[in-house]
């Protein structure tokens, strides 16, 4: 019992810390926050920070590491779940409950997303996250791929759409998560799956 009480006053302390920087971030910039400012604004002494993080850099790491974390468990127990084989045909709608389970985590944890992707952020942060998009997602899904049906070389293809599906998460934080999850969902899998041409209506174009 002891234990338990003792996991929950670490969560409550470093959930403290990690919405005091995102509050100071967007107030003033990462690289202005100092240790004195998260201690005031977390209302913590400097002690119980360095109990949980060694500077400003580390709790930077250590947040942006939960959420790829948070995302990569969402894919592994899909994939785990789903347990296709080379052979089997996926369809569209199979993807939409990993879809939305990806954006609901994106929108649970949508303060600090949306900080770090922008100007106040760590420009680092666009890279790591479009990196993890296309290792533990998109890559998942280049076995489907045949060879003989590829019209463009598949680095170029998996550099196009996971730089699409981080510009589609960066338009809908901007935007104020107006949509639903479920919504946005379906709007990533349907312009993944048949282009922004078709999706667009456009009818007088050709190949």
């Amino acid at each position: 019992m002891i234990l338990k009480k003792t996991d929950r006053r670490i969560i409550r302390t470093r959930r403290m810390i990690m919405e005091a920087f995102t509050l100071l971030m967007e107030e003033k910039g990462f690289e202005a926050i100092t240790v004195s400012d998260l201690t005031e604004k977390a209302d913590i002494n400097r002690g119980t920070f360095y109990q949980h993080y060694k500077d400003k850099y580390d709790l930077l790491e250590q947040g942006e590491e939960e959420i790829f974390e948070g995302l990569k468990k969402i894919v592994d127990t899909f994939w785990h779940n789903a347990n296709y084989d080379d052979e089997e045909v996926m369809k569209v709608d199979d993807l939409l409950p990993l879809t939305i389970q990806l954006f609901e985590f994106i929108g649970e944890n949508s303060k600090f997303i949306k900080i770090l992707l922008g100007p106040k952020g760590n420009p680092a942060f666009q890279n790591k996250l479009k990196h993890v998009i296309k290792d533990n997602l998109l890559l998942r899904f280049s076995q489907f791929l045949k060879e003989d049906n590829v019209i463009v070389p598949p680095d170029y293809l998996l550099a196009y759409i996971s730089s699409a599906h981080l510009g589609l998460i960066q338009h809908w934080l901007e935007c104020g998560m107006d949509r639903s999850p479920e919504d946005v969902a379906r709007i990533l899998s349907q312009t993944a799956i048949f282009g922004p041409v078709k999706v667009s209506g456009i009818q007088n174009f050709q190949g």
